[in-house]
C-alpha cells in the first residue's frame, strides 16, 4: 500500500465519537485524527504490513492515527537509532509514547533495543526514561534466545523499588508501574521479587485528572491475581 492507499483506509474506518473526544481534550496537540482506537489501529497495520519507506511517510503527517501505524509497521532491520531518537523527540506531548516502545511497536523488536534501554533509562529527559521502561515491560514478554536474564530484571525491580517515588513525571511512574507488573509476570521467581517489591512500594501516585476513565494500575492485584497464578503455576 502507499501513503493516499492508507489514509483512505484510515477515513474508512473512522470513529466519530473518537474524534469528537479527540477534539474536547484540552491537551490535544497540533495533530487531526480519526479517532481510532489502538485495537483498531493494530488490526489496519497487520493488513498493511511491513513497509520502513511507508511508515517513514505516515510519521511525517499531521493525522494521530497515521503516525501510530508507523510506529507499528516499520521494518526493525531498517529502523536505525538515529531515527529512533528523533522520533522520541516528537512524540507530540505524550500522545504517541504509549505506542512507541510498546503495545506492538516497532522498537522492542530492533538489535539496538537493549542497550537503548538501559540508556534512556537514565536519562534527564522524560519521554526516554518512559520509554525505557516500556521497552522493559516488552522485554519481560520474550523468551526466546535473545530475552534477558533474570538477574537483569531483579535489578530492574529493584530500580523501580528504590526510585519511582522520587521520580517526578507522572507518566515515567505509571510506565515503571507497567514495568514492574510485567516483570513479575515472567516466571516464578521474579513474581516473588514483583511482588515483594510492590508491597514496600505500596501507592504510587498518579493523577489523570478529569479523565475519569482511567486509574492507575493496581500492581498488586495483577501480580496475585487468577490470571498470573494460572499461567505461572502457583
Amino acid at each position: 500500500m502507499n501513503k493516499t492507499e492508507v489514509m483512505a483506509l484510515l477515513r474508512e474506518n473512522q470513529n466519530n465519537r473518537g474524534i469528537a473526544n479527540w477534539n474536547k481534550s484540552k491537551t490535544t496537540p497540533k495533530l487531526k485524527s480519526f479517532g481510532i482506537g489502538l485495537t483498531q489501529l493494530r488490526k489496519l497495520a497487520k493488513t498493511i504490513g511491513r513497509d520502513h519507506k511507508l511508515a517513514r511517510q505516515l510519521w511525517a503527517s499531521n493525522v494521530y492515527d497515521a503516525k501510530v501505524v508507523a510506529l507499528l509497521i516499520d521494518d526493525p532491520k531498517q529502523l536505525t537509532r538515529e531515527r529512533a531518537e528523533e522520533q522520541v523527540d516528537n512524540l507530540e506531548a505524550g500522545y504517541l509514547a504509549h505506542v512507541f516502545a510498546t503495545c506492538g511497536a516497532t522498537l522492542p523488536k530492533t538489535s539496538f533495543a537493549f542497550e537503548l534501554a538501559r540508556e534512556w533509562m537514565g536519562s534527564t529527559d522524560a519521554p526516554r526514561r518512559r520509554s525505557a521502561w516500556g521497552l522493559i515491560y516488552e522485554f519481560a514478554k520474550d523468551k526466546g534466545k535473545k530475552a534477558q536474564s533474570d538477574e537483569f530484571f531483579l535489578g530492574c525491580i529493584q530500580r523501580i523499588q528504590d526510585s519511582v517515588h522520587s521520580e517526578k513525571d507522572m507518566w515515567v511512574r505509571e510506565a515503571m508501574n507497567s514495568a514492574l507488573m510485567g516483570i513479575g509476570f515472567r516466571n516464578r521467581k521474579l513474581n516473588k521479587a514483583a511482588i515483594k517489591a510492590a508491597k514496600v512500594i505500596g501507592k504510587v501516585d498518579i493523577d489523570y485528572g478529569d479523565d475519569n476513565s482511567c486509574e492507575p494500575l493496581d500492581v498488586m492485584k495483577h501480580l496475585t491475581g487468577d490470571t498470573v497464578k494460572k499461567k505461572l503455576g502457583l
